[in-house]
């Protein structure tokens, strides 16, 4: 995957795309593999990053929804469970099959659960991946040996998926261009190209070159995330708004807190949210809140009240307090929720997707979660079919091998996450012993690593190596930062830049890991743009 590819063939003028991706997040990514992959020509591009926004700041799960299950909301988590089947199935390197207790503490915990969770299994069919059942306290206490024991009765244990979502993220991205789409990062769209009131196209500019380019596409999908109402508004000035924005965070915490294997749910908080706690890199994800914002950036903070909130209930569920030098990393991401009912009330918004598509044409799609990406990809290219006047062409994304694809065994526990392109990392590193050498010792990582995201994952930044390539940022945010330089050096070397570039990816990235650390990131700004389309 060669970003310099990727330019020149923009770069040429007498092309027209089938279809034009705004946006490469989860949506945006899982639009251009489904097209791409029925043989339309695609183009994809993302202002920042690959997952730069909300797709690479989940709870890491893929899942049905248990409390979508509870609001009565079947189809959706019907939906969810296939989906999550298939992605299981379809890139067995990153997605794993998780145990999760719920932990009973009132004697009608036990059956209640119980029997939701039966229910939960039924839905997911033949795509199920293992039958829940109920735990005795001694059974809880060894699947979870940190939960918290006082009136602790029993438990119940369910299964679901857990994943890394921007190396899933990066390997659709992989996908796409297996299957012949050019996709590119670092590329805005600054405006749309309309004739005879229809859109035809995208303005673009090269935010690493600052070149502009007019790419001309019969249909144009707006999988924007959060921001798909700014690129609405370009399209008519007059559309309302149909987001609304809820932010999500959680902290990060060392494995000694939740030392086995099996994550923790708690289905219902004081105030109604669901809870969990995931055993994730060798560490704890602890999250997640559920608070509507007026408005949004690129870059989110968590609130102090939702800093209180997960440590206040990581204290009430953990036998062991959990201080703030305990945590690692604390990260926000922004859900794009439909509006509907109650617009402060985000819990109870809409968590299906909508497609929507305007007069000129243009095809946005939004909301959803990660677990169902492929699907809204699937319709949403049913419907740029139409726009675009080319063939109908049958969906083949549900038993799509995602780049990576193995179910061989990799011996190194770091080079798991590549899959199949494990080997050549591998190989990097013993024609170089140099590269074999640990990123940093706190680290789980290779230098090699940073030479294969450079050289192959279009890594362009060390926030792109450190943040999503690898997870350092959300690990450690303070071993992130102590390892900026080392990872600037080792792109340089790829990249041909110079030192003044190389202290300058240093100073930038340790600013940024400062948002990271739990006891810097109230004092530390994000940056201020309004999009990231």
């Amino acid at each position: 995957m060669k970003r310099e590819e990727a330019i020149d063939q923009i770069g040429q003028r007498e092309e027209i795309f089938d279809i034009i991706v705004v946006g490469g997040g989860a949506t945006g990514l899982g639009t251009a593999v489904d097209a791409a992959s029925r043989g339309h020509r695609v183009l994809l591009m993302e202002q920042g990053d690959f997952a730069m926004g909300t797709s690479s700041r989940s709870t890491k799960l893929v899942h049905g929804g248990v409390r979508y299950l509870k609001q009565g909301n079947i189809s959706l988590v019907l939906e969810a469970l296939r989906e999550r089947g298939l992605l299981y199935r379809n890139a067995p390197h990153l997605v794993h099959n998780m145990s999760f207790v719920i932990p009973n503490y009132k004697w009608w915990e036990g059956p209640f659960y119980g029997v939701g969770m039966k229910v939960y299994d039924s839905l997911a069919g033949k795509l199920g991946l293992s039958p829940s059942k109920v735990l005795s306290k001694s059974e809880v206490l060894e699947a979870i040996p940190t939960v918290e024991t006082e009136n602790l009765t029993g438990g119940v244990v369910y299964h679901d998926g857990q994943f890394d979502d921007s190396r899933l993220a990066l390997n659709l991205a992989q996908t796409a261009v297996d299957c012949g789409a050019c996709v590119v990062n670092y590329m805005k769209c600054v405006g749309l190209i309309k004739e005879d009131d229809a859109v035809r196209g995208v303005l673009a500019r090269d935010m690493e070159s600052g070149a502009e380019y007019e790419i001309r596409g019969k249909a144009v999908v707006n999988a924007t995330g959060v921001f798909v109402d700014e690129l609405r508004q370009k399209d008519d000035k007059e559309a309302q708004s149909v987001i609304a924005v809820s932010q999500g965070i959680h902290v990060v915490l060392p494995k000694s807190f939740l030392p086995g294997n099996a994550a923790i749910m708690i289905p219902k908080t004081e105030d109604g949210r669901v809870l969990f706690c995931v055993p994730w890199h060798d560490r704890v994800v602890v999250g997640t809140t559920d608070t509507p914002l007026e408005s949004h950036d690129i870059e989110p903070r968590a609130l102090q009240s939702e800093r209180d909130f997960i440590m206040e209930h990581a204290a009430k569920y953990l036998s062991k307090d959990p201080d703030p030098e305990d945590v690692l990393s604390i990260f926000a991401g922004l859900r794009p929720l439909v509006k509907s009912g109650d617009a402060a009330n985000t819990a109870a918004l809409s968590r299906d997707h909508t497609i929507l598509v305007s007069h000129a044409g243009l095809i946005t799609v939004t909301g959803g979660k990660w677990t169902t990406y492929r699907k809204m990809a699937e319709d949403v290219v049913d419907q740029a079919e139409m726009v675009a006047g080319v063939d109908n062409r049958d969906c083949v994304s549900k038993h799509l091998q995602i780049h990576g694809w193995t179910q061989a065994h990799v011996p190194e526990k770091n080079l798991g996450l590549y899959g199949s392109d494990a080997a050549e990392i591998r190989h990097l590193g013993k024609s170089n012993p140099e590269l074999a050498q640990p990123l940093h010792p706190r680290l789980p990582y290779q230098r090699s690593e940073v030479v294969w995201h450079a050289r192959e994952e279009m890594a362009r930044n060390v926030a792109d190596v450190l943040s999503r390539r690898t997870r350092a940022l959300l690990l450690d945010a303070r071993a992130s930062s102590e390892a900026a330089e080392t990872t600037a050096r080792l792109m340089a070397g790829v990249l041909n830049k110079d030192e003044s570039w190389i202290e300058k990816q240093v100073s930038d990235y340790q600013q940024y890991a400062r948002g990271y650390i739990f006891q810097d990131s109230l004092s530390t700004a994000g940056p201020t743009h309004s999009a990231r389309f």
